[in-house]
């Protein structure tokens, strides 16, 4: 590893160079401080002022006797690459929503106001907070605070910025959303794995992972990515008990698909939690592109984002909260969701009675979303590809867990679900004739 600098900054900068070049794996050491400053012939000071850079940023940690070692597998802000659709294959890798379900975006428009918003008006609209704090009410989750946020992993990172700081534990769903692991790894914080099962993550990881420190966790109460998964009474119960031993503990609830998932709500906060937020987007239902999510939770979290969040973008475009809200509040819109929900769980058990025929072992109870447990991934997916099929190769998506593929089946037919079956069991042969 070359490293160049006289000053702190300059160090730090040609490490992170370095580390972005992956001249350092996640736990591996750095250079002493006396050994980099022997070789650079600069003072101790001044590399260990490189070095508080680099800690400040998340790149590093500093474990006393072991030394300064690398904190992240990816110390950049990562974006989880978009999944590969090759040209004249069946999308259903994307994870999109199917768009003859989302509402048309000219009609809400039509009710957006022709003013122009300035600096020093009120940054959440008020009716959208409103509209919300009914939804979050029907729900039994206390709308005391309500933030508008630009979308829900904007939410959960600055409610995760509020609370942890580098070298903390997050408790993250294993598999999860890829964009959740790359988040946590960007940084700093350490990603501990929770199993999950059909009915959400198993108490007990949930009670190992807090044991062993976790300062926050993530979980997705319903319609689970890639999974389905969705927590129901018991299990939500079960969860409680657990989370009720640790009242310090940060809870992210990321109830992204809410209306259309297919699946009742099953809240996850003990009353004794004292820092909590439940986020819902709109992007599965309304659209991706509006980038909208409201977050409910305790005041003095929702109050740290409010603030951060003034620091930097100040607010989500009043355009777009008053699409928001014309297009979700509209009266009709209610019947719509509701027959999008039924659609969704009608292709979900299509999918599912299909590979099952085919002997296929596949698990998803809301959304819309399915995930197949494999020992090749990758040859599967090529396989797929090449007979007109794209799905996502579950390595974005696991941290432990063993491979698999997410199918999104927003768009897929019965006839189509038939056929994608038969395929997939054609691709598995090779796969089954090899590990007999």
């Amino acid at each position: 590893m070359k490293v160049t600098g006289r000053t702190a900054a300059a160090i730090a900068v040609s490490l992170e160079k370095n580390l972005y070049a992956g001249e350092r794996g996640t736990g591996e050491p750095l250079p002493t401080v006396r050994a980099l400053a022997a070789t650079l012939r600069v003072s101790p000071a001044t590399v260990a002022a490189a070095y508080k850079l680099l800690r400040d940023r998340g790149f590093v940690t500093g474990q006393g006797r072991r030394g300064t070692r690398v904190a992240l597998p990816r110390p950049t802000v990562a974006r989880a690459a978009p999944p590969m659709v090759p040209e004249g294959t069946v999308d259903l890798a994307s994870g999109n929503p199917d768009p003859l379900l989302l509402p048309e975006i000219g009609g809400g428009l039509r009710a957006v106001g022709a003013d122009t918003r300035l600096y020093g008006e009120r940054d959440d609209l008020g009716g959208l907070v409103a509209f919300a704090r009914g939804e979050f009410e029907a729900d039994g989750i206390p709308p005391r605070s309500i933030a508008v946020m630009g979308g829900a992993m904007d939410a959960v990172e600055r409610v995760l910025r509020e609370h942890l700081r580098p070298g903390d534990s997050v408790g993250v769903e294993d598999p999860s959303f890829p964009g959740l692991i790359d988040l946590v790894a960007a940084y700093g914080y350490g990603a501990v794995p929770l199993d999950i099962d059909a009915d959400g993550p198993r108490p007990d990881r949930l009670q190992a992972a807090l044991r062993s420190g976790c300062r926050a966790v993530v979980m997705t109460p319903r319609a689970q990515n890639p999974t389905g998964a969705a927590v129901n009474a018991a299990r939500a119960v079960d969860l409680k008990r657990v989370l009720r031993g640790f009242p310090d503990v940060l809870l992210i609830e990321n109830d992204y698909a809410a209306p259309v998932s297919g699946a009742t709500y099953q809240g996850l906060r003990p009353d004794n939690l004292r820092h909590w937020v439940v986020v819902r987007s709109t992007a599965k239902f309304l659209g991706p592109d509006l980038r909208v999510a409201l977050m409910a939770g305790d005041e003095l979290t929702v109050n740290r984002v409010r603030a951060r969040q003034a620091l930097g973008a100040r607010w989500v475009s009043h355009v777009l909260q008053q699409l928001t809200l014309a297009l979700w509040s509209d009266p009709s819109r209610g019947r719509q969701l509701a027959r999008a929900a039924e659609l969704y769980a009608h292709r979900r058990l299509g999918a599912l009675a299909a590979l099952r025929e085919r002997g296929i072992d596949a698990h998803a109870s809301s959304g819309f979303n399915l995930w197949i447990p494999l020992r090749d991934e990758v040859n599967v997916v090529q396989e797929l590809a090449h007979r007109g099929w794209a799905v996502a190769p579950g390595e974005r998506f696991r941290i432990r867990s063993g491979p698999g593929i997410r199918v999104t089946i927003s768009t897929l037919q019965p006839v189509e679900a038939a056929r994608f079956a038969a395929d997939l069991a054609l691709a598995l042969r090779p796969v089954r004739a090899a590990s007999a």
